[in-house]
């Protein structure tokens, strides 16, 4: 029976049982499908009162940890691993001015002057606009997406016809889609061996088993992309070569040239997610691969969360398979989404956002810099995110009143990095990510450096 340490953290102790049940999904002592204690025992195990288990074993199932079932007992959720990015999002209420900052999720700097929105709704409603947009998008609508979605990807050096783009609700839900065209339950997957919580929520949703690819600073690494690919029998791999989700990675021209002869060589299907592309320096893998890549990307990350619009991009015969109906990608744009991101695309907007994102986002990686010294790794170019590593480290963090998310959440398998993902565009303002920072450093233990390889071979496997 599982019974857990409950150390001194100025939790309820019911928090306490929470985070515990928290920390041992994360390092893989309970498993999907476990059964946890029955609760009136762990009570009598752990000293404590039986309503204590019963209310934390409820906070649990509300942050989607564990599920209850009369008659059967508590278990661990198989998707409880991704669902620990969620757990202290809500400061609780008995814990008046303890709510800490929020670096765990990547989304764009929100800049507070902006009135961009507001001036594209007045828009709509000045001209009788928002009328239109209150069924699905028409055919007209679609046609004119397509085009914008051209448009955007001319930002990424890709030359493409209208025709050669699909429109989605968003890069998450792009890569599903794809996925569930390309391949059946049961049929291996390569990703990196750091890959992000919704990857790997998309194959464990559709039974798809990953294999994680060792990376460096410079992304994959071929080689073992080539052994991989030899050994599983693998058809499809997905990819983030431009500021990769959680490490930071980059490929530069050499690696995006390595990598698309493997994939030639071996006949894979590449899915490269470009969210982060824009926001980078380096151009898609899609570019040195054109005729077995699709490219997946979105405005979430670079132009505004609200946008649910994605694009899909690449060769007809990949294109024609996933969107044979359309309803896996169409019909799941909002028409207001859809009317708004275009007109952005069109006018500027988009592009100016962007650059904004990419000037803030740079300063703020200077800020971190001049923060952590010598522990920021090296090789970088400025991202969104943030990805340390050293022992006790997502410790420190707590510590410091950050929440950030450990290594073991974007691992495909057991590894033993230590590692947190810190997200340096969620900080509300540059003072509170200098505060934050500050923390880190001083509860960091003093001996742990990063490292520049992110994952070895030896430690995939």
């Amino acid at each position: 029976m599982w019974i857990p340490e409950l150390p001194e953290s100025g939790l309820p102790t019911y928090l306490a049982l929470v985070e515990a049940i928290a920390r041992a999904i994360r390092s893989g002592e309970l498993k999907a499908g476990d059964r946890l204690p029955p609760q009136r025992r762990l009570a009598w195990r752990l000293g404590i009162n039986p309503s204590t288990t019963l209310q934390a074993y409820r906070e649990a199932a509300r942050r989607h940890l564990v599920s209850g079932e009369v008659g059967r007992g508590t278990y661990v959720l198989a998707g409880s691993q991704e669902a620990t990015l969620f757990l202290l999002k809500q400061a609780p209420a008995d814990l008046p001015g303890h709510a800490p900052l929020d670096l765990s999720t990547n989304v764009p700097v929100l800049d507070p002057a902006n009135r961009d929105l507001d001036a594209s709704l007045e828009n709509l409603r000045a001209h009788g606009g928002l009328a239109a947009l209150q069924g699905y998008a028409s055919a007209a609508q679609v046609a004119r997406g397509r085009l914008a979605g051209s448009q955007w990807l001319r930002g990424r050096g890709l030359e493409l016809a209208h025709s050669r783009v699909r429109l989605c609700a968003g890069a998450q839900q792009g890569v599903f889609a794809a996925l569930l065209a390309l391949c059946e339950a049961g049929e291996p997957v390569l990703v990196e061996a750091f890959t992000s919580p919704g990857i790997k929520a998309a194959s464990r949703q559709l039974r798809l088993p990953l294999h994680g690819i060792p990376l460096d600073a410079r992304g994959i690494l071929p080689e073992a992309l080539d052994r991989l690919a030899r050994a599983t029998a693998a058809r499809v791999v997905v990819l983030t070569p431009c500021l990769q989700n959680p490490t930071g990675a980059s490929m530069d021209a050499a690696r995006r040239a390595e990598i698309a002869a493997v994939a030639r060589r071996h006949g894979l299907w590449v899915i490269e997610d470009d969210v982060y592309g824009g926001l980078g320096e380096q151009p898609p893998l899609a570019e040195a691969l054109p005729e077995r890549c699709l490219l997946v990307t979105s405005l979430s990350k670079s132009v505004a969360p609200s946008l649910r619009l994605g694009f899909l991009a690449g060769p007809l015969e990949l294109l024609e398979r996933i969107d044979r109906e359309a309803q896996a990608t169409n019909w799941a744009v909002s028409p207001l989404c859809l009317a708004i991101g275009c007109e952005w695309v069109e006018e500027g907007v988009a592009l100016r956002r962007l650059a904004w994102q990419r000037e803030e986002l740079a300063r703020r990686w200077r800020l971190a810099r001049t923060a952590l010294g010598t522990r920021m790794p090296a090789g970088r170019t400025p991202a969104p995110h943030l990805w340390l590593t050293g022992a006790g480290l997502f410790e420190a963090c707590r510590a410091a009143g950050v929440e950030s998310v450990p290594a073991e959440v974007f691992a495909v398998a057991h590894t033993p990095v230590d590692g947190v993902r810190i997200s340096l565009a969620a900080a509300p303002s540059q003072a509170d990510l200098k505060r934050a920072l500050d923390g880190i450093a001083r509860h960091w233990p003093p001996a742990d450096l990063p490292g520049a390889t992110l994952v070895t071979d030896e430690q995939a496997r």
